[in-house]
C-alpha cells in the first residue's frame, strides 16, 4: 500500500512517499517565520499551504506513477500555533506559533480562571500552549476575537485545505490546555476560561483513525486514482514517535530539531507538571506520553553559524572526532527562553567566560553541551516523575552529528542510537499513522540501527560536574537586567 506523509514543521514542509514500508521519495519546502516584536513569533497560513503545494508538485514530477497510487494521507505539524478562522472559512490573523512568547502574563490568569487546569491536562499553563494566546488576544484584539469561529492547530488548518473537515487528532490536541488528556476529549471547562466553547473547535479523532477524505479539486491537481483518506495524524514529537517505533511504555527517543524533545511513551496519563514535564496523548488509542521540552535545541547551532559566518557543517568540522576535554567556555541555550524545567519565556541565551584566547571551535563545542546540558535537565525533570530512561533513540537534523551524538550520550549517561529514516521521523510517522487508518493494524517496527554511541565513564563523570556548574548560569541569567528591544 502507498501512504503520503506531510509533515508541517516551523521551517519548512516535508512530504513522503511511503510504499509498503519503503521510502520511495521525499520533497520539501521551506517556510519563514515573522517576528516583527521581541518575544513575537507568527507565520501565515497560506505560506504552509503554498509550501505543502511545492511538495505534491515535487512528487508528482518525480513519481508520475506512485503518487497517483496513493490510498491514504497522513499529518503531522507543528504544535500548539493559534490560527483563527471566521465564520467563512477565511484566516483573521496570521498563526501565533508555538515559541511565541506574548502571552506569559496570561498563563496566571488562565490558572486563576480554571483552577483544575494542571489536573486536566497535566501541563502547567505555559505561552507557548493555545490557550494563553487566546486570553492575549481578547485583550488586545477584541473586535477579532469575536469573529471567532474555529480555533486550529497548523495541521488541522491544513487538513481543512486538503478536505474542507474541522478535524484534530489527540496527541496535537493535548498541547492546547483544552483538553482533558486522560478522557481524550474536549473541557466545556477550560474552554469556558478563555470565552470560547466546544463549537469553536475541531473535531476529536485518534490519529489512526479516518479523517476526512481528499477534495476532488486536489484530486484533479494531483492525478490521484482515487480521492485518497485522510488519517487522523499526530503532532510532531508524536508522530515522530510512529515513525521510531515508540508506541510501548517505556519506548523513549531524543529529538535534536529546532527545539529538543526528550520523550517517554507511557500506558497512563502520567502528568508532572510541578517539573514544567509535558503529559500528552500519544497518537495512538489509550497510549500516552510524557515530554521534556527545550525551546531551543539544533537552532542554536543554527544561530551560531550565522553569526560566525560559516556553515554548520563547517564549525563542527572544526571540532575533532574527539572534542577537548573542557571548552573552557559556557552557553545558555534559551534564545526563545525555555520550558522544562524552567516554565521561563524571558530567559535569554548567552556565552559566558569567553577570553581573550578563547577560539570559535571552543565556542562551537559549548553550544553542543550548552544544549546537552539542557536535555540533562529535561533527564532529570522525567527522573523526578517517576520515568527513568535506560537507553532513547535519535532523531531530529543535529542528530546526523556523530560528534553532538556522542556528547548527548556522554551527558545524558545513557545510550542513543542513531536508526534509520531519523531525518524523516515526521513525515514517516505520519505515513505510517495513514496506513493504519486504511488496513487497522497498529503495528509500528523499530527502524534498523545504524550507528549507537555507548556514554563513555570518564566524560560521563566528567559531565556531571560540568552540569552542576552550568545549571548555575539559569540563576545568573534570570537576575541579568532586560536589554531594552
Amino acid at each position: 500500500m502507498i501512504t503520503l506523509g506531510i509533515d508541517l514543521g516551523t521551517s519548512g514542509v516535508k512530504a513522503l512517499l511511503l510504499d509498503d514500508g519503503r521510502i520511495v521519495a521525499t520533497a520539501s519546502a521551506p517556510l519563514s517565520v515573522q517576528r516583527i516584536r521581541p518575544g513575537w513569533s507568527e507565520q501565515e497560513p497560506d505560506q504552509w499551504w503554498r509550501a505543502t503545494c511545492d511538495c505534491l508538485d515535487a512528487l508528482k514530477a518525480d513519481q508520475p506513477r506512485t503518487l497517483p497510487a496513493v490510498r491514504a494521507i497522513g499529518l503531522s505539524g507543528q504544535m500548539h500555533g493559534a490560527t483563527l478562522i471566521d465564520a467563512h472559512d477565511a484566516v483573521l490573523r496570521p498563526c501565533i506559533l508555538w515559541d511565541d512568547g506574548r502571552s506569559a502574563p496570561f498563563c496566571e490568569q488562565l490558572e486563576r480562571a480554571a483552577p483544575r487546569l494542571r489536573a486536566l491536562t497535566g501541563n502547567l499553563a505555559m505561552p507557548g500552549f493555545t490557550a494563553p494566546k487566546l486570553l492575549w488576544v481578547r485583550e488586545h484584539e477584541p473586535a477579532l476575537f469575536d469573529r471567532i469561529a474555529k480555533v486550529l492547530l497548523p495541521k488541522a488548518w491544513l487538513r481543512w485545505k486538503l478536505s474542507g473537515e474541522y478535524i484534530e487528532d489527540m496527541s496535537d490536541a493535548s498541547g492546547t490546555l483544552w483538553l482533558n488528556v486522560a478522557e481524550r476529549r474536549w473541557s466545556p471547562e477550560l474552554l469556558a476560561a478563555c470565552g470560547l466553547d466546544e463549537a469553536q473547535m475541531p473535531r476529536l479523532v485518534e490519529g489512526t483513525h479516518a479523517a476526512g477524505t481528499l477534495r476532488a479539486e486536489w484530486v484533479a491537481r494531483w492525478g490521484f486514482e482515487a480521492p485518497p483518506l485522510l488519517a487522523g495524524g499526530a503532532g510532531d514529537n508524536a508522530a515522530g514517535a510512529i515513525g521510531v517505533g515508540a508506541v510501548a511504555a517505556g519506548d523513549a527517543f531524543v529529538s535534536l530539531g529546532t527545539s529538543g524533545v526528550l520523550w517517554a511513551t507511557t500506558a497512563g496519563f502520567a502528568p508532572a507538571a510541578e517539573r514544567a514535564v509535558h503529559a500528552f496523548c500519544h497518537a495512538l488509542p489509550n497510549t500516552w506520553h510524557q515530554m521534556g521540552v527545550m525551546l531551543s535545541a539544533a537552532s542554536c547551532l543554527s544561530w551560531w553559524a550565522g553569526i560566525s559566518g560559516m556553515t554548520e557543517e563547517q564549525l563542527l568540522g572544526e571540532l575533532t572526532p574527539r572534542i577537548a576535554e573542557s571548552p573552557g567556555c559556557w552557553f545558555a541555550p534559551y534564545l526563545s527562553g525555555e520550558r522544562t524545567p524552567h516554565n521561563d519565556t524571558a530567559l535569554r541565551a548567552g556565552f559566558l567566560q569567553i577570553g581573550a584566547g578563547t577560539q570559535r571551535a571552543a565556542m562551537t563545542q559549548a553550544v553542543l553541551e550548552g544544549v546537552a546540558f539542557s536535555f540533562r535537565d529535561a533527564r532529570d525533570a522525567l527522573a523526578s516523575a517517576g520515568t527513568h530512561l535506560a537507553c532513547a533513540d535519535l532523531i531530529g537534523g543535529g542528530a546526523r552529528s556523530a560528534v553532538w551524538s556522542q556528547v548527548l550520550a556522554d551527558v545524558l549517561d545513557m545510550p542513543l542510537h542513531q536508526v534509520e529514516g531519523s531525518q524523516h521521523g515526521c513525515a514517516l510517522g505520519a505515513a505510517r499513522l495513514a496506513r493504519a487508518a486504511v488496513d487497522g493494524e497498529l503495528i509500528f517496527p523499530k527502524p534498523a540501527r545504524l550507528r549507537s554511541f555507548e556514554p563513555d565513564a570518564h566524560r560521563a563523570r566528567r559531565y556531571d560536574e560540568a552540569h552542576a556548574r552550568w545549571q548555575q548560569l539559569y540563576g545568573l541569567i534570570r537576575q541579568a537586567p532586560a536589554v531594552p528591544a
